[in-house]
């Protein structure tokens, strides 16, 4: 069995390794009202806040989003680094004053050390999506380990830490995977709100999918790689971090939104 992300999936994850981040909350009311739509939750929600269709990933360090209980997003970066948008990227959010999580290829970490590090040294999380950007459904256990474990180590040699935090390229992974992932004390973290910015979109368009699209806890899925058009993802971060820091909105890295150590 594996599992491929779909629309609109919002999960809270539970903890089968020591005591549970966040307790079972009632939903809140929030005194700065968000702009844009959210899903309100129904008085039939179970308390934990969030739902999966999969009773087995209940199981498993997992997440598409962090809780609804604080008005808290995260910005996170696939496929980077790169030597075209990483920088621009970077000066935007330094702009701001806002830290992001990249998600980062074996590859291209190879590619690009220097970028790696400056990436860590301006405060930002590095986390791991891959080593080559496989379909992970149609790996072996022993082919994901080493996908993981490589880029881990990739980063760890650079930076002096090995991530705790992984996204499965395409969000596909199998229960099996997930199960090891755990025992190791990683997390899946996956994504609630996919701005599709690698088709060109243009800053408007993203930063709409963004404002429209996201809820406390949201998990933002944008890019960072060369060989995409991605000016659309710099220029729409000076669109909707502003118009959403000005409502409340906090931009968080995954460590603080999941009260989690960057490191297993």
């Amino acid at each position: 069995m594996y599992y491929t992300y779909p629309q609109d999936m919002r999960y809270q994850p539970t903890y089968p390794y020591g005591p549970p981040v966040y307790a079972p909350i009632p939903y809140p009311q929030y005194q700065t009202p968000y702009p844009y739509p959210t899903r309100t939750p129904q008085p039939t929600d179970e308390l934990r806040g969030s739902w999966t269709p999969f009773t087995w990933v209940e199981k498993y360090a997992y997440a598409f989003s962090g809780p609804y209980n604080k008005a808290e997003v995260a910005i996170t970066f696939d496929d980077g680094p790169d030597l075209g948008f990483t920088p621009q990227l970077l000066q935007k959010l330094k702009k701001y004053n806002v830290k992001a999580t990249f998600f980062l290829l074996g590859q291209n970490i190879e590619k690009h050390p220097e970028m790696v590090k400056r990436i860590a040294n301006e405060g930002h999380l590095l986390a791991n999506h891959s080593y080559s950007h496989p379909n992970y459904a149609k790996l072996s256990l022993e082919e994901f380990k080493e996908q993981i474990n490589k880029t881990n180590n990739l980063i760890k040699d650079l930076v002096g830490y090995s991530p705790r935090f992984v996204r499965p390229p395409y969000g596909s992974i199998t229960e099996e995977q997930l199960s090891w992932a755990t025992k190791k004390k990683l997390m899946i973290v996956q994504w609630s709100v996919d701005t599709l910015d690698w088709k060109g979109l243009s800053g408007d368009e993203i930063a709409n999918k963004v404002m429209g699209g996201s809820f406390p806890g949201s998990v933002l899925l944008q890019h960072s790689a060369s060989g995409v058009p991605l000016q659309g993802t710099v220029d729409s971060l000076d669109k909707f971090i502003p118009a959403m820091q000005k409502k409340g909105v906090r931009f968080v890295l995954l460590t603080k939104m999941f009260n989690m150590s960057k490191s297993p």
